[in-house]
């Protein structure tokens, strides 16, 4: 039957012609392993390793928390040198512009940054005479928001001490102490550690318990007996609340009460009403 297509048809059907043989261009893979030495054990070649003497160490790593912590150290050491340094050198009695007698002298501080001289003057002139008085000022010419005030009677420091604690100048409330810089021979400044009040120390003391892993109150760490005396108060008033709660709720009831008596009495009346 295909005998009988046309050529053109019969062209479709016959097949190629096969592809010419080349050889390749690499070695084949199996060639190559044929060629190659065959492996051995690890024994000829050990000493050709490093000798663990001559081995260089390990680099540590520092980690983020490592490095902060050495940090926080080396900042803490620092602080503490120049604070050891500040007492050594700290001397009161050398200050050349310091008042005259200490005794009769007024520490004032927490003074409003615009408070001048003459209105500090004025208002602390009420006590008595004022034979000096020195603010302190910084390296720039502000102020520090303290001075000192010398009185030339004694007696007027001392009413000046009790009277002028907590005085409002200028909006601020002024904390008013003796000198004690050159009274005190343990004084020491806030800037060295020291100043009037517990509050670092007792923060100091709390901390080296979490550190000790001891469990620490807060209320256990308020400063005197303050926080007891703010928590007796706190439940005093919660008694205070308590009770008035319940007089009132007992009023309510005995309001309520009095209305069921007046509605009852009334029901009774119209029962007795219907009967007769």
């Amino acid at each position: 039957m295909p005998s009988f297509l046309p050529d053109n048809l019969l062209a479709l059907f016959v097949s190629r012609p096969p592809f010419p043989y080349l050889p390749p261009v690499d070695e084949l893979l199996v060639d190559r392993n044929e060629k190659r030495p065959k492996m051995g054990g690890m024994a000829q070649h050990i000493g050709e390793f490093e000798d663990p003497v001559d081995t260089p160490p390990k680099p540590e790593v520092e980690t983020n928390a490592q490095k902060k912590a050495r940090i926080r150290k080396q900042k803490e050491e620092l602080m503490s040198f120049k604070l050891e340094q500040g007492i050594a050198l700290w001397n009161p009695a050398e200050n050349e512009k310091a008042t005259k007698d200490p005794y009769k002298t007024l520490f004032v501080s927490r003074i409003n940054y615009e408070t001048s001289e003459s209105k500090l003057k004025r208002e602390f002139e009420q006590f008595g005479r004022i034979e000096r008085l020195q603010m302190v000022y910084d390296k720039n010419g502000k102020p520090r928001g303290y001075a000192f005030i010398e009185y030339r009677d004694k007696n007027d420091m001392h009413a000046a001490y009790k009277k002028a604690d907590g005085m409002k100048i200028d909006g601020r409330r002024v904390v008013v102490d003796y000198e004690r810089g050159r009274t005190q021979k343990s004084w020491l400044p806030r800037r060295l550690g020291g100043g009037k009040g517990d509050t670092r120390k007792t923060r100091e003391s709390r901390a080296e318990l979490l550190a000790k892993g001891v469990r620490v109150d807060d209320r256990d760490n308020r400063a005197g007996s303050g926080g007891r005396d703010r928590d007796r108060d706190r439940g005093g008033d919660r008694e205070r609340r308590h009770s008035r709660s319940r007089d009132r709720n007992g009023g309510d009831r005995e309001r309520r009460g009095g209305g069921d008596e007046r509605r009852g009495g009334g029901d009774d009346r119209r029962r007795s009403d219907r009967r007769f």
